[in-house]
């Protein structure tokens, strides 16, 4: 039965890899389609690149944290365990599809925890274990990264984009100006990219390491994970990237540099720090930044209330789906 668990845990990993470039990896690199700096297929061959670069490299740190610091899966039968996060990547997954189809960039990595906060509740209340085992403080700084994220990055952003516009704007043709940027968000768009795959693909793959109690996540499953990613990427991309690069508000290549600077540079410190905070929080939490350095009349409000009810939405609809699959789970497996 384990074997069987096994392939269906990996099955399930490699589609929620897929989800998190569908939806994640996309609108992190959205602001450079946004700004026409890349076009959507040069878009998609750095992403591929960068994001499993990341992932493969620099993931292990966050994956730890989500697959591991969550549940009391100490407390728990191996095989409750492994029915368990296969429900919570499942979960996660339906819901970033549903997401996805709908143009809203959600965060895989409120889905994934949301997900295993729902397995977590589920799990203890099915084997009598006191509810102050699951590790609250941990899901508490989660949280509270959550928050500080999109603050950091609207922050950062407003500053980099005002510091562009008083120095270098304001004494230059801004055509010019704006030339330049176009080749500097290329980087960019790079570290975006490299940052996204470090700290999300912990959102795929965190649950195997909890399953299967690897002290250290692999490299193949780091692989496996940052490989979803590129063909979620090059699949079905370009459905949310329009959302964040056309519609919240009108990118230019300053814009978009200042946007992704402040978004991989905030995503990579997290990652530094185990913790799985979301790149989609921060990266539109960075170009309302750079909207609100060229005044509020910029940012098209509709749009940012349509993404904050999916953001609110989110972790109670994972863990809902999560217990629903789970108690299915226990009972066929």
């Amino acid at each position: 039965m384990i074997d069987i668990l096994f392939i269906l845990m990996l099955a399930a990993a490699a589609y929620m890899a897929w989800n998190i470039g569908a939806n994640d990896a996309a609108n992190s690199m959205a602001t450079s389609y946004g700004s026409k700096a890349l076009t959507l297929k040069q878009i998609i061959f750095i992403a591929s690149i960068l994001e499993f670069c990341g992932a493969f490299f620099f993931g292990s740190r966050v994956t730890h944290t989500v697959g591991k610091g969550i549940v009391p899966i100490q407390l728990l039968d191996p095989h409750i365990v492994a029915i368990g996060a296969l429900a919570a990547i499942l979960s996660a997954g339906i819901w970033v599809t549903i997401s996805t189809y709908y143009h809203l960039p959600v965060s895989t990595s409120h889905s994934i925890v949301g997900s295993m906060v729902g397995f977590g509740l589920a799990a203890v209340s099915e084997n009598l274990i006191d509810l102050e085992s699951i590790r609250w403080g941990v899901l508490y700084k989660i949280v509270l990264s959550w928050i500080i994220s999109p603050l950091s990055g609207a922050v950062l952003a407003f500053i980099i984009f005002s510091f562009i516009r008083v120095l270098i704007l304001a004494r230059m043709e801004v055509e010019k100006v704006e030339g330049i940027f176009r080749y500097l968000q290329v980087l960019t768009a790079c570290y975006v990219a490299f940052a996204h795959g470090s700290n999300d693909v912990a959102n795929a793959v965190g649950p195997i390491s909890a399953t299967f109690g690897f002290s250290e996540t692999p490299a193949w499953v780091l692989a496996l994970g940052g490989l979803g990613i590129a063909i979620g990427v090059a699949t079905w991309g370009y459905r949310v990237i329009e959302t964040v690069g056309k519609r919240i508000t009108e990118l230019t290549p300053t814009r978009g540099f200042s946007a992704e600077f402040a978004t991989a540079t905030t995503v990579l410190s997290a990652s530094y720090f185990g913790m799985p905070i979301s790149t989609t929080h921060t990266l539109v939490g960075s170009v309302l930044g750079v909207g609100f350095a060229g005044g509020l009349a910029s940012v098209d409000l509709s749009v940012v209330k349509r993404i904050i009810y999916s953001w609110v939405l989110t972790i109670p609809a994972a863990a809902m789906l999560t217990i629903s699959l789970y108690t299915l789970m226990v009972v066929f497996l």
